[in-house]
């Protein structure tokens, strides 16, 4: 599996013949001049996940792309005019022979006074985990964790609790566009992920790793 980040939370996913991107968000870079893409999956509907205007520049490259979202971001693609299928927690697909799972519904909780989002995390290929703004554990095992660096909904205890609970064989920060300086929410996931034997790789943004 072949991982390229574009920052934060946007990522494309290459698997055997499949080409997955996954959250074209506002923070992000570079995607916008992607090819061939398979799937675009759309976690919720945050700008730093969903920036409509980049999905206009993303479509007309990629016209075999289809769209997999939960019911919320899709009224939000609808009311754009842009077409989406339903891939919603406990639903699945298969694309070029990959299946894809929807895990969880909702986006944690931020504070009692901010609404509650749809959040639809994604597995991809039984080996990707892909949370989104959620610390749901899929009941599966986990190869490949795509690990939330820092949210106003989360402490990093709690994320690297997270991945503990996971116990991948790899995982990777995203979600870290709001680090100026981001040294110490790197070393501390990596120490306490590598004690339980999970390898932590940074990919630089517009870069790939392969696991």
């Amino acid at each position: 599996m072949k991982i390229t980040k574009f920052g934060h939370s946007c990522l494309l996913i290459e698997e055997k013949d499949a080409r997955i991107l996954i959250d074209p968000g506002s923070y992000s870079t570079g995607q916008n001049d992607v090819r061939d893409v398979d799937v675009i999956l759309i976690t919720h509907e945050h700008q730093d996940h969903l920036s409509v205007e980049s999905l206009q520049k993303i479509l007309p490259n990629n016209p075999v792309a289809k769209i997999y979202t939960n019911s919320e971001v899709g009224q939000k693609l609808s009311e754009a005019g842009i077409l989406w299928e339903q891939l919603g927690d406990k639903e699945q697909v298969t694309v070029k022979g990959l299946l894809i799972e929807g895990v969880g519904a909702d986006h944690a909780l931020v504070y009692k006074t901010i609404p509650v989002v749809r959040n639809t995390g994604y597995m991809i290929a039984n080996r990707f985990f892909y949370p989104g703004d959620a610390l749901n554990v899929p009941d599966k095992p986990v190869e490949i964790l795509a690990y939330p660096t820092v949210a106003p909904w989360m402490r990093m205890a709690e994320a690297v609790d997270f991945a503990k609970a996971i116990k991948p064989k790899v995982a990777f920060p995203v979600h870290d566009a709001f680090l100026k300086f981001p040294g110490p929410y790197y070393r501390f996931p990596e120490q306490e992920l590598g004690a339980i034997g999970t390898k932590w790789s940074v990919i630089e943004e517009g870069k790939s790793i392969e696991v």
